[in-house]
C-alpha cells in the first residue's frame, strides 16, 4: 500500500509541474506570437496546440522507450483526443451561449483533418496483421506523417487566405528584441519542465496500472490522458477570461491534429515492431468516439445553436454522453 501512495504522490507531482509550466508555456508562446507578428491564427494553431501537446509527445515516447507499454502511449494519444473534445463540454457549461456558436466556422478544415488522420490510425490498427512493416515501422505511420505536413501546410495556406487585421509587431528596436529574447528563454525553460514530467509520468502511470488491476488500455485513456491534456484545460479556462473563443477551439482541434502525428512517431521509437501490431484493439473504441465527436462539434460549427440544455447545447451535450459512454466501456472491458 505504502508504493501505491508514493507512486501515486509521484503520478500528482508530475500532473501538477505539466499544469504550471503547460500554462506558462502557452503564455510566453502567446508573448512570442505578439512580439514577432506572426499572427494568433497560425501560432495558435501550430505554436500554442503543439506546446499543450508536448506531454502526450513525451509521454508518449517514454511509454514506449522506458516502460516498454504501447498500450500507455496508444491510450494516451487517442484518450488525449477524446479528452480535447470532451473540454468543450467542460466551457460550454461555463458560459451563457452554447461555445460552437461563438466561433468561425472554419474550424472544421482542422476538424476534418482530425478525422482523417484518426480514421487513417484506426485503419492501421485493423489491417496490422496483413500490413508489412518497414523494417520496424509501421507504413500507416509514415502515411500520418505525410498527411499531417499536409495539413499543416493546408490549414496555413487557409488561415493565410482569411482576412485578419492583426498589426505587426516591430522587432527593429532594441527593447522589443529584449523582450522576444526573455519570452524565448522562459518559454525553452518551461519546455524543459514539461518534458521531464511527462517523461515520468508513463513510468508511474504503469506503476499504478499494475498495482490497482487496472488495464493499460483504461488507465492510460482515462487518468494518463487526463493528465497529459492539463495544459490544454488550463489554456481552454484562460481563454474564458478573455473572451477568446476561436483560440480556445483552434488550440483543442490542432491539439488532436498533433497528437495523431505523435502517435506516428511513437512508432519510429518503439523498435520492437510496429506499434499498431502491438496494442490492444480496443483503442478501437476511442477511434470512433473520437470521429463522432469532431464530426458532432463540426455540425455544432456549421449548425451554430443558439438554446441549452440545461448548462449545455445539444452537440456538447452528445459529446459528454458519448466520453462517459467511452470510459463506462473500457472499465468494463478492463
Amino acid at each position: 500500500m505504502s508504493d501505491l501512495y508514493l507512486y501515486l504522490a509521484g503520478f500528482i507531482g508530475c500532473a501538477v509541474v505539466i499544469v504550471l509550466s503547460g500554462a506558462k508555456l502557452t503564455t510566453y508562446g502567446d508573448k512570442i506570437s505578439e512580439l514577432t507578428g506572426w499572427g494568433n491564427a497560425w501560432v495558435g494553431l501550430i505554436l500554442i496546440a503543439s506546446v499543450t501537446s508536448l506531454p502526450e509527445l513525451m509521454t508518449g515516447i517514454g511509454s514506449v522507450t522506458l516502460v516498454h507499454e504501447p498500450d500507455l502511449a496508444a491510450g494516451n494519444v487517442f484518450g488525449s483526443c477524446v479528452f480535447n473534445l470532451f473540454i468543450l463540454s467542460l466551457i460550454d457549461a461555463r458560459i451563457k451561449h452554447p461555445i460552437t456558436s461563438l466561433v468561425k466556422t472554419s474550424h472544421l478544415y482542422a476538424g476534418l483533418f482530425g478525422i482523417i488522420l484518426i480514421a487513417v490510425s484506426g485503419l492501421a490498427i485493423m489491417l496490422d496483421e496483413v500490413t508489412l512493416a518497414l523494417l520496424w515501422i509501421s507504413p500507416f505511420s509514415i502515411l500520418l506523417i505525410l498527411v499531417y505536413l499536409a495539413a499543416i501546410w493546408g490549414m496555413f495556406q487557409f488561415t493565410q487566405s482569411e482576412k485578419e487585421n492583426h498589426p505587426h509587431a516591430n522587432t527593429d528596436s532594441q527593447h522589443t528584441k529584449g523582450e522576444l529574447k526573455k519570452a524565448v528563454f522562459a518559454y525553452s525553460a518551461n519546455a524543459l519542465m514539461v518534458i521531464g514530467a511527462a517523461l515520468f509520468l508513463p513510468y508511474f502511470g504503469e506503476q499504478l496500472a499494475h498495482l490497482s488491476g487496472l488495464s493499460n488500455t483504461f488507465f492510460g485513456t482515462l487518468f494518463l490522458a487526463a493528465a497529459t491534456s492539463l495544459p490544454e484545460l488550463v489554456v481552454s479556462y484562460a481563454a474564458i477570461r478573455m473572451g477568446a473563443f476561436d483560440l480556445l477551439v483552434g488550440n483543442l482541434l490542432g491539439s488532436n491534429v498533433f497528437n495523431i502525428f505523435i502517435l506516428a512517431l511513437t512508432d519510429i521509437f518503439y523498435t520492437r515492431g510496429s506499434l499498431f501490431a502491438d496494442i490492444n484493439a480496443d483503442h478501437l473504441d476511442s477511434v470512433m468516439v473520437v470521429i463522432i465527436m469532431t464530426a458532432v462539434a463540426g455540425l455544432g460549427f456549421m449548425a451554430k445553436p443558439q438554446k441549452k440544455i440545461g448548462r449545455l447545447g445539444i452537440d456538447t451535450l452528445i459529446m459528454l454522453i458519448l466520453y462517459i459512454g467511452l470510459m463506462v466501456t473500457l472499465f468494463l472491458k478492463t
